[in-house]
């Protein structure tokens, strides 16, 4: 049981394609942790682009206190880049659900 407890991850919270949109226009900002490749490929309008691996040494470049809303191909590098920003004291940072490939379905733009 004590076990369990100090393993239990704690969810990733995330938002949809529509609310990350939603929450851009607000004033968050969307954190592309895509491979330089992926980001020329196509990106969402607005983003930042650090990928994930050099997220750690790049957290300087964030604003602690802004909305970040952390997006990848499918959502599964943002997820462990949420988690990464949680524990570095990033208080307000959510998954983008799906990633691009759900943003894309919802026929939001990309540039």
């Amino acid at each position: 049981m004590i076990l369990r407890r100090l393993f239990a991850r704690q969810p990733v919270p995330e938002v949809t394609p529509e609310e990350a949109r939603r929450r851009q226009q607000a004033g968050s900002l969307i954190v592309d942790v895509r491979e330089p490749e992926e980001w020329k490929a196509g990106h969402i309008p607005g983003a930042v682009h650090v990928p994930l691996g050099e997220l750690g040494s790049r957290l300087h470049e964030l604003d602690v206190e802004r909305e970040l809303i952390l997006v990848c191909r499918s959502g599964n590098r943002s997820a462990r880049a949420t988690v990464l920003l949680q524990q570095a004291g990033f208080r307000q940072v959510y998954n983008l659900s799906g990633g691009l490939i759900a943003w894309t379905r919802q026929r939001l733009p990309l540039v």
